[in-house]
């Protein structure tokens, strides 16, 4: 393997005022890192990542070397035209930038593109600045799409090494294989090598998968804010509202909506309603129910939700 340490380059200022904080405080900072372009139901930790360095004061620490990790043609940045000339250029940028929270407290925010190259190198690096840093936690945050109505609490999904820092959550897979991806390899290789991880997957409605669902984004921020010590209310208000927004719209939607359509949302919350009750008795197995299937449920939202922006198009 090349040396990790060429994929990315120190802002001086930053590095400085990271190597102050530790000089006073020797517990060590927390990262939370998410990168966008893999599998973010709900647009999760999007929606978290641009709430962070919109709301709160932050700095670069490091820049990774984008041209080296980015695949053009695969995700290609946007260029603005004007008139007769190029006059603007959307430059991907993976970094590092150290944040304050509500009280001042500094924590590390890594984000960016998902690197399509090198992961190996990639996640070398990274645990290069963990340990050159002092970081005594990282943190990653996403959606995952699940068989759940939006008339339920959105549930979490923890994993890592330290998933004791979010009590009243647990998994619901026993095994599964999928494919992978830079932030889930980074997680592997940073336990591997003895650092503490954590990771929060929201559950969000896989009708509701591919546009931004601010539930989800509010329920991981408030498992990684309660899982850390964080204090983030500009964030958590933010979302909040927006979640408000968004439930409007899904009612009006689903209101206007056919017989047929009603049936599928009910069926899928008695499904959900079912287990929950199973489990709180100890008992893993629902009463048996004649419901739609996963695939169901999103097909016919999917042409539900189209037929609705054709109208609105028209």
């Amino acid at each position: 393997m090349l040396d990790p340490q060429d994929l990315y380059a120190w802002e001086s200022s930053g590095l400085a005022e990271v190597d102050a904080i530790a000089s006073r405080d020797s517990a060590g900072l927390v990262l939370l890192y998410h990168f966008d372009g893999y599998i973010d139901a709900g647009e999760t930790g999007d929606q978290i990542v641009q709430r962070l360095l919109d709301g709160l004061p932050h700095q670069v620490v490091a820049r990774f070397d984008h041209d080296r990790l980015v695949d053009y043609r695969a995700r290609r940045p946007l260029l603005t035209f004007q008139r007769d000339r190029w006059t603007d250029y959307e430059t991907p940028a993976i970094e590092l930038h150290l944040v304050r929270d509500a009280t001042a407290a500094p924590f590390l925010l890594l984000s960016g593109p998902e690197p399509d190259v090198e992961w190996e190198r990639f996640a070398a690096a990274v645990r290069q600045l963990i340990e050159r840093l002092g970081v005594r936690l990282a943190v990653n945050f996403h959606g995952i799409p699940m068989g759940v109505p939006h008339t339920r609490p959105v549930g979490i999904t923890p994993h890592g090494n330290r998933t004791d820092l979010t009590p009243g959550h647990r998994g619901v897979f026993d095994e599964a294989q999928v494919p992978g991806s830079a932030a889930a390899l980074l997680e592997y290789r940073l336990i591997e090598a003895g650092h503490d991880v954590l990771g929060v997957a929201a559950h969000v409605p896989h009708y509701l998968a591919r546009s931004a669902y601010p539930d989800a984004a509010l329920t991981a921020l408030e498992t990684v804010t309660a899982a850390t010590g964080l204090v983030l209310p500009g964030a958590a208000h933010a979302l909040r509202t927006e979640a408000l927004k968004a439930q409007e719209e899904i009612e009006r939607q689903i209101s206007e909506g056919d017989e047929e359509l009603v049936a599928l949302v009910r069926g899928l919350e008695h499904q959900y309603d079912a287990v929950a009750g199973a489990e709180t008795r100890g008992n893993l197995v629902a009463e048996p129910a004649e419901l739609p299937s996963a695939d169901e449920l999103g097909a016919e939202f999917e042409r539900f939700l189209a037929e609705r922006e054709g109208e609105g198009g028209g």
